[in-house]
C-alpha cells in the first residue's frame, strides 16, 4: 500500500452518552472539519487514508463514537495504535459529565439510555463509565459538561483546536482551573493543587469583597510566606510533566488550583501559574469556574 500524500488533523470524539458528543460535533463543522458520525472503529483508518489521498479536499476530519458501535473501545484503541505506528495518530476528546447530571439531561429528552436494557437509567450510566474507563484514560483532552454551558463547551472546543495544523499547533496545550472545594473537585483535572495553606483573604475586611484578579489580593496572596517558594517549585515539577505529556504524545494539560471558595487565593495562584506555563512556551488558557458563586 502506497503511503498517504498528508496526514489528516484527525479527531475522534467520544465519551458517555449524554455528555455533549452532538454539540462538539456541530462545532467541529464549524471549525471546517469534516464530521462523521457513528462509524464503526473498523472503517476509522480507511477513513484516514482516503482522506489523506483527497488532495486537499479533506484535511480535517472528526469522527463521533459511542456505545452503538457495540465493543468500540478495544477496538478504537487499536485502531489508535496502528495510526500511532504510522504516524498518522488522532486527537481524542473525551466527553463526561456527572451522574446527576447526565440523570437530568436523559429525563429532559425522555430517553433511555442505550446500556439500560432492563435496569434503571443509572445502571447503563454506571456500564458505560466501566466500559470507557481505558478509553478516557488515553484521551488526550478531557472535559467535564457538567457545569458548563453549551457556550462554554464550545469555547473550551474551540480553545483547543483552532488553528491545529500539524505542522503549526504547539507541542502542549494547558488550560489552569480554579475552583473552590466546597463545590466539588473539577472531574476532568489531571493535577490538582491545594492552596489551602494560604492565609485566607476572605478574613480581610478590605480584601472581602474583591477578588484574585484585583491587585490588592494577588499582592496580598503572592506575599504570604511560602506563595512564591511553592510557584517556583511547582512550575519546575511542571516542566517535567509537560516533557513526558509531550513524549508521550498527549497534547492537553489541565492544573486545577483550589480554594476554599475559589475567589481569592485560587484565582490569584492560577493567573501566576498561566504567566509561568505561558513563560515555558505553553499556550494556556485560564477558567475561573467558580468565581461569582459566593
Amino acid at each position: 500500500m502506497n503511503e498517504p500524500q498528508g496526514a489528516l488533523d484527525t479527531v475522534i470524539i467520544t465519551g458517555l452518552s449524554g455528555a455533549g458528543r452532538g454539540t462538539a460535533a456541530k462545532c467541529f463543522e464549524d471549525l471546517g472539519y469534516f464530521v462523521v458520525d457513528n462509524l464503526p472503529p473498523a472503517l476509522i483508518g480507511t477513513l484516514v487514508d482516503l482522506g489523506s489521498r483527497s488532495e486537499g479536499a479533506v484535511i480535517r476530519l472528526a469522527v463521533v463514537l459511542d456505545v452503538r458501535s457495540r465493543a468500540f473501545s478495544t477496538d478504537l484503541r487499536a485502531v489508535i495504535r496502528d495510526l500511532a505506528d504510522r504516524r498518522m495518530r488522532p486527537r481524542v476528546l473525551f466527553l463526561e459529565a456527572r451522574d446527576d447530571v447526565l440523570v437530568r439531561r436523559f429525563e429532559n429528552v425522555r430517553r433511555e439510555h442505550p446500556l439500560q436494557g432492563d435496569g434503571r437509567l443509572t445502571d447503563g450510566i454506571g456500564a458505560e463509565r466501566t466500559l470507557l474507563a481505558g478509553l478516557r484514560d488515553e484521551a488526550d483532552l478531557v472535559i467535564d459538561t457538567s457545569d458548563r454551558s453549551v457556550h462554554e463547551l464550545r469555547r473550551a472546543i474551540e480553545s483547543a483546536f483552532t488553528g491545529s495544523s500539524n505542522e503549526a499547533r504547539p507541542q502542549l496545550r494547558a488550560t489552569v482551573v480554579s475552583f473552590g472545594y466546597k463545590y466539588g473537585l473539577p472531574l476532568d483535572a489531571d493535577l490538582v493543587v491545594d492552596v489551602r495553606f494560604l492565609p485566607n483573604p476572605h478574613w480581610i475586611p478590605e480584601l472581602r469583597d474583591l477578588t484574585g484578579r484585583d491587585a490588592e489580593v494577588r499582592d496580598y496572596v503572592l506575599g504570604q510566606e511560602g506563595a512564591k517558594e511553592f510557584i517556583d517549585r511547582y512550575t519546575e515539577i511542571l516542566k517535567i510533566i509537560g516533557a513526558g505529556y509531550t513524549r508521550e504524545s498527549k497534547r492537553y494539560l489541565t492544573l486545577a488550583v483550589g480554594c476554599t471558595g475559589g475567589k481569592h487565593r485560587s484565582v490569584a495562584m492560577s493567573q501566576e501559574f498561566a504567566e509561568r506555563l505561558t513563560g515555558l512556551g505553553i499556550q494556556t488558557t485560564v477558567v475561573h469556574r467558580d468565581l461569582g458563586r459566593e
